[in-house]
């Protein structure tokens, strides 16, 4: 593990811009990816909100897979080899059953969430399920201040699991061609290792994501591929191996 300090993650986010500007062309491919992505989320939620969190699952297996391209791209250039869209769309085939198991425990992780948020709208809305604008309404009512404050804690337990299960561990699979546990593993380390600098970073993708939202997704096209690629750059930084010594 490596010491860090809150100044890495812009740093991070800087090489990331420079890997997109880069490879533009490749960054906006897999940035239209998540916009759809994006696009068929907001539909679910304001047409079947209940189906939001087995979208969400969906999404959640399709993204690292999306994430792992932009990682092949940071690690050619950092290789000094030519980016090049077919390679980031292949890059993961070689490590296949990792990325399995690593997308496996994520989506339990994120049914299990998805469970525990309906457990908390069972208790405080015994009349079933709201509409879309129920949970609206719900959300920015002061007399609900207790169900708000219960979600978000429920949800913040969960999102940090998954934050800390994932955060290093798919670019590592990529680097190192390790398995899904070892890399789990050594995410979750990193975070407890450097938790006020990994959590500004997690606080950090949590903004550009929300303002790549508020743009009606559009502003994902271009932070997504820079989330992308400023991850791998918080992989290299947050973590650092020890080759082994030259044959005398």
């Amino acid at each position: 593990m490596v010491p860090l300090g809150l100044s890495d993650p812009l740093r991070w986010l800087r090489l990331g811009w420079r890997d997109f500007l880069a490879a533009p062309g490749i960054g906006l491919f897999y940035g239209v990816c998540f916009w759809l992505m994006a696009v068929v989320l907001t539909l679910v939620f304001r047409n079947k909100p209940e189906y939001v969190m087995s979208i969400a699952s969906g999404c959640l297996l399709i993204g690292p897979f999306l994430a792992m391209g932009l990682y092949e791209v940071s690690r050619r250039r950092e290789a000094g080899i030519k980016p090049e869209l077919g390679a980031s769309l292949t890059c993961w085939d070689k490590h296949i059953r990792s990325m399995g198991m690593l997308v496996l425990v994520l989506i339990v992780l994120e049914l299990l969430w998805g469970r525990a948020s309906l457990v908390v709208f069972a208790v405080f809305f015994n009349t079933g399920m709201p509409s879309t604008t129920g949970v609206l309404q719900a959300i920015f009512n002061p007399d609900n201040i207790e169900f708000v404050l219960v979600y978000l804690m429920v949800g913040g337990i969960f999102a940090l699991l998954v934050y800390s299960t994932a955060v290093v561990s798919i670019p590592m699979i990529l680097d190192r061609d390790t398995d899904a546990i070892s890399a789990a593993i050594t995410s979750i380390r990193v975070v407890f290792a450097n938790p006020i600098t990994m959590l500004w970073w997690g606080f950090l993708i949590t903004l550009l994501i929300a303002i790549g939202l508020a743009t009606w997704g559009v502003g994902l096209i271009i932070i997504g591929p820079l989330l992308g690629h400023a991850s791998w750059h918080a992989y290299r930084g947050a973590v650092r191996w020890q080759e082994p010594a030259a044959a005398a």
